[in-house]
């Protein structure tokens, strides 16, 4: 392959991520952001926030101990988090197969290539063996 080929051609990685909907895009970001320390920090400040408003709110409790209502959100994200999340696992595995498929084929290309290389030093060796023993034979006469 020549140069000019290589710099052109996409890796499977780029065809990847051309190839991926909108929505695979937004299961993708979703589970992203779901795997973060960033969204676990997010949401312990508003658990710790939502309680202590209920606590010190004299008046008014919107939502007064056990939290039902907040015990609702949590399982309302729950239960829309984790098919996304379900869906953007789905999709790495099968960039994971992918990539290992692509690996095996480099493999393979690289092992002909290693095979190719031995053979053709084997008949450099040979050659180089068959001018010593007729410069030897030539020697002796």
């Amino acid at each position: 392959m020549e140069t000019s080929e290589i710099k052109t051609a996409k890796t499977w990685h780029q065809k990847d991520e051309e190839s991926r909907s909108f929505g695979e895009r937004i299961a993708d970001s979703v589970a992203n952001g779901m795997g973060s320390w960033s969204f676990i920090i997010i949401q312990t400040v508003l658990v710790v926030v939502w309680m202590a408003f209920n606590i010190i709110g004299f008046i008014y409790h919107w939502d007064p101990y056990p939290y039902i209502l907040l015990n609702l959100l949590f399982s309302t994200q729950a239960a829309y988090a984790a098919p996304i999340i379900m869906m953007a696992q789905n999709r790495q595995s099968d960039r994971d197969r992918i990539q290992a498929l692509e690996d095996f084929k480099t493999n393979v290309d690289a092992k002909k290539e290693i095979e190719e290389l031995l053979l053709r030093l084997n008949a450099m060796d040979i050659d180089k063996l068959d001018r010593i023993i007729s410069m030897l034979e030539e020697a002796k006469k």
